[in-house]
């Protein structure tokens, strides 16, 4: 969840040219990360669905167990991070809002984890020739400046193989109401002004973006709430919330 200043830096949950309002904006944010009733509770609701969809799909790939080396990009404070950790993956987590790698460091080692947080960006992990199995990148997408590039970044850091995880809103009339409107200014689920409508991504434009960056999407899947359960639940519709998994070449 994160809108636009056309600067060059990174913003820790992409490439390149980055939007430096919208880390401003999450390091705002990271002393309440953790509230499961705060600004982020929306997050915490569809952490459990998204986390158990990417492990399940590691899963398979891998022959049964997840696990391999992770990176999370922009990650925030760290709610998938944590959750990818406790199934048994190496975890690195990366974002731009100093605060929110500093809130997310010190929830980790009050639980025990062993999580490599680093305040820095994902071109300059490519740079250094890091690569990894698998890369998440949830709620991140549309709030870049150039979502190609930061897919192809995101490619870049992937081993021969390796799998890419993007959670995002597709842009319907369902999600401007739902996703935009009530969830922000009636229900508030999220902080007035997380989204631009505009920049929300659809299941089409993310294929097309993937094989412009030498993935082949692989899975889709749509993300719907749970009332009685409290959270989000895996589902066909993608109108509003959907997750997909790419795989690299």
């Amino acid at each position: 969840m994160r809108a636009e200043e056309d600067v060059s830096m990174d913003d820790g949950q992409g490439a390149g040219r980055a939007d430096a309002a919208e880390v401003r904006k999450f390091d705002a944010l990271a002393a309440r990360w953790w509230d499961r009733h705060g600004p982020m509770r929306a997050l915490h609701a569809m952490n459990p669905a998204r986390s158990r969809w990417i492990l399940d799909h590691v899963a398979a790939a891998r022959g049964g167990a997840a696990g391999g080396a992770v990176l999370d990009v922009g990650c925030g404070a760290g709610l998938l991070a944590e959750s990818l950790t406790r199934a048994g993956c190496r975890v690195t987590a990366i974002d731009a809002a100093g605060e929110a790698i500093a809130a997310a460091r010190a929830h980790a080692e009050a639980q025990g984890l062993g999580i490599d947080y680093r305040a820095t960006t994902a071109d300059a992990l490519a740079e250094a020739g890091a690569r990894f199995d698998v890369v998440t990148a949830l709620e991140v997408i549309e709030h870049v400046p150039d979502p190609q590039g930061f897919l192809d970044t995101l490619a870049g850091l992937l081993k021969p193989g390796g799998l890419l995880f993007i959670s995002t809103l597709n842009r319907t009339p369902q999600s401007i109401v739902f996703a935009k409107y009530a969830a922000e200014y009636v229900l508030g689920l999220a902080p007035p002004g997380t989204h631009d409508w505009r920049k929300f991504v659809t299941p089409g434009e993310m294929a097309a973006m993937c094989r412009a960056a030498g993935l082949r999407l692989a899975a889709t899947a749509g993300m719907v709430p749970a009332p009685l359960a409290g959270g989000f639940r895996i589902a066909r519709d993608t109108r509003i919330n959907y997750i997909a998994m790419a795989v690299a070449g």
